[in-house]
């Protein structure tokens, strides 16, 4: 009920209640709830110590993922105080982390750790009797309100490559993976080397290149 009040509505506006969403909120706290115990076995006794730049892929999503929703939700709950995106934003982290599977290297057991030690925290504000039993569950004596809300780790947000979505006179004909900072010189080469944006510009002259540094390429021809 505490989180439904909370989801339903933005603090400005009135909540109506509504059975389905309160069911729904409780389908939401048992999902975590589940996915939570079903990744513990798989995580790092204690402590998350690892080497940052020695991190396979699927590594930096995890800890990218975490931080990410560490920094959705502290914008969400200190600079809006938007309570309602702050649990959209931990559903979302939930269901990125039911995707997550066993087994995992020494490094990906502290990575574990890591994203359990948030998640219990990111829950507490609004579910904190649920937030207290996974903490606990990790081991800590401690209560949450001595641990303090999870800080974000900036670093762990620098992604090596980004998808950029390539126009072609305003139409998406293609999304490239590319290598984070990509000058326009080399998104372009790499759009025209794509045959769908061959296809599109064949015949044709490159007359504007509208370049949105690692998130958008727009060939305007004729």
């Amino acid at each position: 009920a505490r989180v439904f009040s909370l989801f339903a509505a933005p603090p400005e506006l009135d909540l109506e209640w509504n059975e389905a969403g309160v069911e729904g909120c409780h389908r939401f706290l048992n999902r975590l709830w589940r996915t939570f115990h079903e990744l513990l076995p798989h995580a790092a006794a204690s402590g998350t110590t690892f080497d940052k730049n020695a991190l396979a892929e699927d590594e930096k999503q995890l800890r990218y993922m975490t931080h990410h929703t560490i920094q959705r939700v502290t914008k969400d709950v200190e600079d809006r105080f938007k309570f309602n995106t702050a649990i959209a934003a931990t559903m979302e982290y939930v269901n990125f982390l039911q995707g997550v599977n066993p087994p995992f290297s020494a490094t990906g057991k502290a990575l574990v750790r890591e994203a359990l030690d948030a998640l219990a925290r990111l829950i507490a504000p609004f579910a904190p009797h649920l937030g207290e039993e996974l903490w606990a569950a990790l081991g800590y004596e401690t209560t949450l309100l001595d641990a303090g809300f999870p800080q974000v780790d900036e670093d762990a947000l620098v992604k090596d490559e980004v998808t950029l979505v390539v126009q072609v006179n305003g139409k998406v004909r293609a999304r490239l993976t590319l290598s984070t900072g990509a000058s326009a010189d080399d998104a372009q080469a790499a759009a025209l080397a794509e045959d769908n944006i061959a296809r599109h510009i064949e015949g044709k002259s490159v007359r504007k290149v509208i370049h949105v540094p690692d998130k958008l390429l727009n060939l305007v021809v004729g």
